[in-house]
């Protein structure tokens, strides 16, 4: 599978929520060396669980609580429909904990008796994230890298966030894997946490996964940590990326997502934070008549979305300046399960990008 032109051909790809009977799939991707975070869990009962509870948040017509996540899946429809990607939205991060970050500040000494200004890096222990929507676990096969399929996989969670925004903070926030090894080595981890936790990077995240990292907070220093006095490898490694997260980073930080404020306490990764209403792919959304037509692969790409929530679904279509229609096959138009004359939500992508 290397012709990417082949790959890009429009309406190939559908984004659309999980649902209960993708288990098995979904299994097999938690178990591959797939690219990006994943957030799935090998354990057949805790997947089915996910699973489930996203169900219930899509299809749930009551006012949202903030405990919802939504899990989406991406397919191949040129493949049978093979899943081949994973990405995920949490509602509100710290809903039963407080979502704990390190911000990143620089304070300034100044001595007029010396003569000295000293600009120092420090890490405050915060929880400014606490309720800030969380974008969660992509996930897609690496033989689709080089494709539009991770656009669609990252952006498409965007458009749904817009759609329902009563649903969701007007604030978006993604963690960032950082450095660490098979071993479970980390830098970040082994020059900070271990100092003040007996117990590996492994069984630390281990720790975060089943009870929260707020049981990790309680433990770090609440006072600012000077990073001039962490050892180099643990500096080196501060908003560092680990390679499995480069990708979903790229899109993340094309969409207009700040970088600089906030790390993870764990790796010390990147957590980036933006307004929904911000970022590129919500501002340039907007509603087209979609009418019978076919999708020239020659054009550019615009993301389309049927606009609702329990029977969401987008996917990749060709791009024309000039008209306020949008043009779907009999395909495409299946696939998004919508009819000539209905509208929909088109979100144009970069020319370099399609």
């Amino acid at each position: 599978m290397t012709d990417h032109k082949m790959l890009d051909l429009p309406g190939r790809f559908l984004l659309r929520p999980a649902v209960p009977d993708d288990l098995v799939a979904l299994e097999r991707l938690a178990h591959e060396r797939a690219i990006g975070i994943s957030s799935l869990p090998t354990d057949r009962a805790a997947l089915l669980d996910k699973l489930e509870r996203s169900a219930q948040a899509f299809a749930s017509e009551e006012e949202a609580s903030g405990e919802e996540i939504y899990l989406f899946v991406l397919e191949d429809l040129h493949e049978g429909s093979r899943i081949i990607g994973t990405s995920g939205i949490e509602a509100s991060p710290g809903f039963q904990d407080r979502f704990y970050n390190y911000r990143s500040e620089f304070i300034v000494q100044v001595s007029e008796e010396l003569g000295t200004r000293n600009r120092i890096h420090t890490l405050h222990l915060c929880h400014d994230l606490t309720g800030v929507t969380l974008l969660t676990g992509f996930h897609i096969a690496p033989a689709y890298a080089r494709s539009l399929a991770p656009q669609l996989l990252s952006r498409g969670r965007l458009i749904f966030m817009a759609q329902q925004a009563e649903r969701f903070s007007d604030r978006v926030a993604a963690e960032n894997p950082g450095p660490a090894d098979e071993d479970g080595g980390c830098p970040f981890w082994d020059g900070v946490g271990r100092r003040f936790f007996d117990m590996d990077y492994p069984s630390a995240e281990a720790l975060n996964r089943g009870q929260g990292r707020g049981s990790i907070a309680e433990l770090l220093p609440q006072s600012p940590i000077y990073v001039p006095l962490l050892d180099e490898a643990a500096q080196w490694a501060l908003g560092q990326l680990h390679p499995v997260g480069e990708l979903p980073f790229a899109i993340l930080m094309d969409e207009g997502f700040d970088t600089d404020t906030y790390v993870n306490i764990y790796d010390g990764g990147p957590t980036v934070e933006e307004r929904l209403q911000s970022l590129k792919t919500v501002r340039r959304l907007h509603g087209r008549r979609c009418v019978d037509g076919p999708m020239q692969a020659a054009h550019g790409r615009q993301l389309v979305s049927n606009g609702r929530r329990a029977d969401f679904r987008a996917t990749l279509a060709c791009h024309d300046d000039e008209s306020q229609e949008l043009a779907l096959d009999a395909a495409a138009r299946a696939a998004l399960r919508v009819e000539p004359g209905d509208l929909v939500l088109a979100a144009t992508l970069d020319r370099e990008l399609a």
